[in-house]
């Protein structure tokens, strides 16, 4: 499972749609997101309850403590919140689900912690009444019907909708009702593609100050479209060992060995291809790490590692199909960059891939040592580092 925030505006626009089509009950949110694109003019037309309320002006900047770091308006009228507004944008599991209750929220929630009660509630179990009960157990009696109907509602909505983490600290009652006056969520994105109905035009924004360049925009948008996980960063442009791994275990164990063995300046990227992809999708996907790891040669030694661990399922013939192709296409460029390939893999039908992979490297004329489980992960990154720190 792969968790990514997203913004609050769409965390209580989930909660909303969906709270009604699971409970057949409207919760009374009212949010707006604003950008450096918004009209303000047209979203008051579109949105008319804005200038009939007062307002709560916040950054959507996936980061907490909002309140305690300044960045809150409280009571703001509509023209005073546009202006909150353009300044802001001017500096531009596991085996089962805890919930955690508290009737003391807000921004002093860590100094009563005491207080917070909490249920685990297994996987494939439904959250009944009796589990439940120890949330709201003193809640006085006029509510807390009201708000064990919500939390389980919620629940529900949280496995529906494929939330990994949904907070709502602190949340009110409008009219008897529960309404979340801040909320932060995170969805499974490898859940994407069995929910884009479900989730509408929803946005994973990069982490506060990370901009994504073309080539991580492209696998991200690959990623996006299919059940299995492709995952491409640049770590240094100008590194001189690259990966090219399968499974996030070994992708971590590959990364975190070169930077053990005193090489995480020379680290190009960090990737990881899992889930069974299909051979175009894994061509797409190898055509831009080698194109990212082939760039500006400069007449030293490059190093690409190639493979991961023990696959369990993945046909890992199949696999490769899509690199060898992608290789194949990259001939000229490999060979621009002296680039020396390294493969270890194991798994079902290892034997004849590692065997395609032995006749592309005579056919294409390029260094390329293959291995399979026999050879340890550690041992290859050992033989990355080597090749590009021998002279010439």
């Amino acid at each position: 499972m792969a968790r990514k925030k997203i913004r609050e505006y769409d965390s209580k626009r989930l909660l909303k749609e969906h709270f009604k089509r699971l409970s057949g009950r409207e919760l009374p949110i009212k949010s707006a997101q604003v950008t450096e694109s918004t009209d303000f003019a047209e979203l008051v037309e579109r949105e008319p309850w804005l200038s009939a309320c007062k307002l709560v002006v916040k950054p959507d900047m996936l980061f907490g403590k909002r309140g305690k770091s300044g960045l809150v308006a409280l009571k703001s009228g509509y023209f005073s919140s546009c202006n909150v507004c353009e300044r802001a944008l001017g500096q531009t599991g596991g085996d089962g689900r805890i919930i955690s209750f508290s009737e003391c929220g807000g921004i002093e929630i860590e100094e009563n912690w005491d207080k917070v009660k909490t249920i685990y509630v297994p996987t494939g179990i439904p959250l009944a009444s009796e589990s439940c009960a120890p949330l709201v157990a003193t809640l006085p009696l006029e509510i807390r019907g009201e708000i064990e109907e919500f939390i389980k509602v919620v629940f529900t909505l949280f496995q529906d909708v494929d939330f990994t983490f949904l907070e709502m600290n602190p949340f009110t009652l409008v009219d008897g009702k529960p309404y979340p006056l801040d909320m932060r969520g995170e969805l499974d994105d490898t859940a994407a593609f069995k929910n884009f109905k479900k989730w509408g035009d929803i946005e994973f924004p990069m982490p506060f100050g990370r901009v994504m360049s073309a080539t991580e925009s492209f696998i991200h948008g690959l990623d996006e479209k299919t059940s299995a996980s492709l995952k491409f960063t640049v770590l240094n442009p100008k590194g001189r060992i690259w990966t090219m791994v399968a499974g996030g275990g070994a992708s971590v164990i590959y990364a975190d060995t070169v930077g053990d063995l005193g090489y995480a300046s020379e680290l190009g990227n960090y990737a990881e291809y899992s889930g069974a992809p299909n051979e175009e999708e894994v061509l797409q996907y190898a055509r831009v790490v080698i194109d990212c790891a082939t760039a500006d040669p400069d007449g030293r030694k490059r190093a690409l590692v190639i493979g991961g661990g023990i696959a369990n399922f993945t046909d890992v013939a199949a696999t490769f199909n899509g690199i060898i192709r992608a290789l194949k296409e990259k001939e000229s460029k490999l060979k621009a960059a002296r680039m020396h390939i390294y493969v270890r893999r194991g798994g079902p039908n290892y034997q004849r891939g590692l065997a395609k992979m032995r006749s592309l490297g005579e056919e294409i004329g390029i260094p390329l040592e293959v291995y399979g489980p026999e050879a340890t992960m550690t041992g290859i990154c050992k033989q990355a580092i080597d090749c590009i720190s021998v002279a010439a």
